[in-house]
């Protein structure tokens, strides 16, 4: 979070909220449900430092049998990582459709579904209930927004509350406590210089840092699945100092996969504002860029996580033309996911093969609302 402008919130000790909050990933860009993956492994990586017993249930809505989701590797990652924390349950038919497509059978999964969502809301068991592709459900009219709306509001208190997906209908954005909505933006440059595997996220709302957890989850567990080994580094910019929660996260994905994933950070434990930057900042960010730039051209890792780069470049830190060349050199097989709000797009946001624009509608710290350690940061 930050305050105004360009600059990262640091990780000093702060007042923390308790009582969970409902959030909404909405909107046609990429991002909703990785967002909603790593906020998953943020709360279990602070639950084991913390010796908590966080629970985790996936409910995944329209995503049957017979189909594989970008979000499938990742949770065979957390499963296989974190087994006695994570309940997955699908439902609905594999293929896409339309409202003047349904069938009884989509009305009985979608329902299915809910009914088993109640229970799992209901029983205090769970500390994060991610109800996945629930907004196009309810635009759909599969179930009854009003009831939907209702149990939603009458969760624990303790609670976090997660739904995702395109379209999500003013009622359940009404009893939400946040919304952010990824907007896509696109770049016929990239397809012109024939670059794949670059990927931004950017934007005032929330799931900036949370998707790139998700995609190094998702890395991970693909690599499971074609029985190799996918590395993936982490490197952080701005965030030099200790207790963030993605700490936690990483720490807990090194436990359980100690080969896979490697994390460097950089800066100072301070707010860096434009104007204020000290001499430090410039070359604990250039450490930074020099370890990043070796990891692209060396080819060993398959994800690079260039977490809050956009900001590291928008406060001058960085020059731009290094970064648009190794990118432009980049191995085929090596996937760069870049994240970080900004006000000046930067050049190496043209090559991007998939950019989404994280647009904050609504956020509880707007009304006061403390941050949640493992949630929020």
């Amino acid at each position: 979070m930050t305050r105004a402008g360009i600059g990262i919130r640091t990780a000093q000790v702060r007042p923390e909220r308790m009582i969970g909050q409902i959030h909404v990933y909405d909107g046609a860009g990429k991002g909703k449900s990785q967002a909603a993956l790593g906020v998953v492994l943020r709360s279990i990586g602070l639950g084991i430092s913390l010796s908590w017993q966080t629970r985790v249930l996936l409910l995944r809505f329209l995503k049957g049998p017979g189909r594989t989701y970008d979000e499938d590797a990742a949770i065979e990652a957390l499963q296989r990582g974190f087994p006695h924390l994570i309940d997955q349950v699908r439902t609905g038919r594999a293929e896409f459709f339309n409202a003047e497509e349904i069938t009884r059978f989509d009305r009985l999964e979608a329902q299915r579904g809910w009914d088993i969502a109640k229970g799992a809301i209901a029983s205090g068991l769970y500390s994060v209930v991610v109800l996945d592709e629930l907004n196009p459900v309810l635009n759909l009219g599969l179930l009854p927004i009003e009831e939907v709306t209702h149990a939603l509001k009458q969760k624990p208190e303790q609670l976090e509350i997660i739904t995702t997906g395109r379209g999500a209908p003013q009622p359940l954005l009404d009893v939400a406590d946040l919304h952010s909505e990824m907007k896509p933006h696109f770049h016929p440059h990239a397809i012109d210089q024939g670059i794949e595997g670059i990927e931004i996220y950017t934007g005032a709302g929330k799931g900036k840092s949370t998707s790139a957890l998700g995609k190094a989850l998702q890395a991970i567990g693909r690599g499971i699945g074609q029985d190799k080994s996918h590395r993936v580094l982490i490197m952080q910019w701005l965030k030099g100092g200790s207790g963030y929660t993605e700490d936690a996260a990483i720490a807990a994905l090194q436990q359980s996969y100690p080969s896979l994933v490697d994390h460097q950070r950089c800066g100072r434990d301070a707010i860096v504002w434009r104007g204020q930057q000290q001499e430090l900042d410039y070359v604990e960010a250039e450490r930074g860029w020099e370890i990043a730039r070796t990891a692209i051209a060396s080819g060993f890792y398959k994800t690079i996580i260039l977490d809050e780069l956009n900001p590291t470049v928008d406060l001058e830190l960085l020059p731009e033309e290094p970064i648009v060349q190794s990118f432009l050199r980049k191995p085929k097989g090596t996937e760069i996911i870049i994240t970080g709000r900004c006000k000046t797009p930067p050049a190496y946001f043209d090559l991007a093969s998939i950019h989404s624009e994280m647009v904050c509608h609504k956020h509880y710290a707007e009304k006061g609302i403390d941050l949640k350690r493992g949630v929020d940061f």
